[in-house]
């Protein structure tokens, strides 16, 4: 009796797994120091709070983060403005998103746990930040107050898909 349950028990154990999509760990090498991000499962939460968020962005000609601003980093500066913008993003855009939809909730708490979790491994990375990228953030955070809170946070999190791209880019890079 105990083995068939055993039998049995592994077998729905497998045929889980076999029916589960796969996370896919990618790994961001940010200068001597790697972490490990699993980029398409933070690209499917996003997906799934970004239409709510654009929606309810009513200042279209406010840029919070350029992308201009992630592709001139220099080198050595990306493990540190990575580390400043998830902080930005835990600390001020998430804390502060609320959504109607339980759904969608799921999905903000998700996307904020992994970057908590990026922001603990960068951590032992110990960047060194240079003053032109603290400059850098500093001009994301005074864009950010010149809205009213509701607003910044809607406009932040409709622009997450910029922070997205550029860590996917550092993937593809480290892979070259």
């Amino acid at each position: 009796m105990m083995k068939m349950l055993l039998a049995r028990s592994l077998c729905l154990l497998l045929l889980l797994s076999c029916l589960s999509e796969p996370v896919e760990s990618r790994t961001l090498n940010l200068n001597s120091c790697s972490v490990s991000v699993h980029t398409t499962e933070l690209r499917t939460h996003y997906t799934d709070i970004r239409s709510n968020a654009i929606e309810g962005d009513s200042e279209i000609g406010v840029r919070l983060l350029n992308k201009s601003l992630m592709k001139q980093v220099q080198d050595g500066q990306k493990c540190c403005l990575l580390r400043l913008v998830l902080r930005f993003y835990v600390e001020r855009v998430f804390s502060n998103y609320a959504s109607s939809q339980p759904q969608q909730q799921r999905h903000t708490s998700a996307l904020a746990n992994s970057f908590v979790s990026i922001r603990r491994a960068i951590h032992a990375c110990h960047c060194q930040c240079v003053e032109d990228t603290q400059r850098k953030i500093d001009t994301v955070h005074a864009e950010f107050i010149k809205l009213e809170i509701s607003q910044a946070v809607k406009k932040a999190v409709g622009e997450l898909d910029t922070v997205l791209e550029w860590m996917e880019g550092l993937v593809l890079k480290s892979r070259a």
